[in-house]
């Protein structure tokens, strides 16, 4: 779950098969204790089906739930761009996640293909892309917004990553070219 809205269609979700929860986080159903130690299977199974038919799956394994962790905390990251007291990336990770970055750093570039810097850029971009779709923002104002040094930092940055500048982007107004942040 990457946003309020995925939030929203998991607590629907529960809801309409009857199950209890405590909270819904992003990436996180806390059940608190009402199932004791884990689901009735036949519960597990309506749920993990409910959920599979809207493009999410359950996270078992530590080292998913733990790139889950990072990718969810890049997120609350990307939120507080346009804080110009904001702490660094690896800092924020490292607070939402009491574990040594070069460890975080490590597995998620092993299980993901690249470095955690490399899936904030694509996130950055993304978030760009949108802005640019939307088209009420100025270039300046996307940059200020998004925590880049300069309009020309931005597009340099969305340049190489789309192949496009983020002028010729916004002519072209095409939503099939961005990307849900959830498939990063």
């Amino acid at each position: 779950m990457v946003c309020d809205r995925c939030c929203f269609a998991v607590i629907n979700i529960l809801k309409s098969l009857g199950l209890q929860y405590s909270t819904v986080n992003l990436g996180e159903v806390d059940f608190a204790n009402y199932y004791g130690d884990k689901l009735p299977n036949d519960s597990q199974k309506l749920l993990f089906d409910e959920l599979d038919v809207l493009g999410f799956s359950v996270l078992s394994d530590k080292k998913s739930i733990l790139i889950e962790t990072i990718k969810i905390s890049c997120l609350d990251y990307l939120k507080q761009m346009e804080n110009p007291e904001r702490e660094n990336l690896s800092k924020h990770i490292t607070n939402t996640i009491p574990l040594e970055y070069n460890y975080l750093s490590n597995i998620f570039s092993v299980v993901e293909g690249i470095t955690i810097e490399q899936y904030f850029i694509r996130l950055r971009v993304e978030q760009v892309k949108e802005f640019l779709v939307y088209d009420e923002l100025t270039t300046s104002e996307i940059s200020f917004q998004l925590g880049y040094s300069s309009v020309a930092h931005l597009s340099a940055q969305f340049k190489k990553i789309t192949g496009l500048t983020p002028g010729h982007f916004r002519l072209l107004k095409n939503e099939k070219l961005r990307s849900s942040l959830d498939k990063l």
